[in-house]
């Protein structure tokens, strides 16, 4: 589960980065507030790599993180549909891991 999880934190850091230059030309933010909002999410996600994996306090923390990415849609709208499909991807990497967790422990 941890490769999975780090893997979407890893690529949510990397899209949010990319997404600077369409927040700021697309949604009417100007530049200072969507490299701010953008880098610090990106930033928290690279933290979270290194937590992911410590037991379930880390996906909590990961699932908070989910949600505030969602709500920093308030500041830069684009962050209303990353937020959404990588909570999507979180949760889905949660269910997938713990699934084959329980797959692996349990013989055919």
């Amino acid at each position: 589960m941890k490769r999975l999880l780090t893997t979407v934190l890893s690529m949510e850091a990397v899209v949010v980065l990319l997404a600077i230059v369409p927040a700021k030309t697309l949604g009417h933010v100007n530049a200072g507030t969507a490299a701010a909002v953008c880098g610090v999410i990106a930033v928290i996600a690279i933290a979270l790599c290194g937590y992911v994996g410590r037991g379930r306090g880390a996906l909590w923390v990961g699932s908070v993180f989910q949600a505030l990415v969602i709500a920093s849609g308030v500041l830069v709208a684009a962050m209303y549909v990353l937020g959404a499909i990588f909570a999507a991807l979180w949760f889905t990497g949660i269910w997938l891991g713990r699934k084959w967790e329980r797959d692996a422990v349990t013989p055919a």
